[in-house]
């Protein structure tokens, strides 16, 4: 939760306020969830590579370590999403 997260100020807030305001964290939310994954896969990909090129195993360090950075990224990506009242993600 942000710092500045303040239950009166979000009761004061008109409908419209509310609205733009769930809008603008939504659009945040959509904007920040493809670099979370393009970074899990380079940071994977990149681990792999320079291990790649130290214990002469080219490219299968790579491809094993980009494979997990994507299954991680994928993870934190749904992790992230909102959740339904029951608990389940929301699509």
């Amino acid at each position: 939760m942000p710092s500045d997260h303040n239950e009166k100020r979000d009761e004061q807030l008109t409908p419209a306020e509310k609205q733009a305001k769930g809008f603008s964290q939504q659009f945040a939310m959509a904007m920040e969830l493809p670099f979370v994954l393009v970074a899990a896969v380079a940071v994977g990909g990149l681990i792999g590579y320079f291990l790649d090129r130290w214990l002469h195993t080219k490219p299968v360090l790579m491809l094993v370590l980009g494979f997990l950075g994507f299954f991680g990224g994928l993870r934190d990506v749904l992790r992230r999403l909102p959740a339904d009242d029951d608990g389940k993600s929301k699509h």
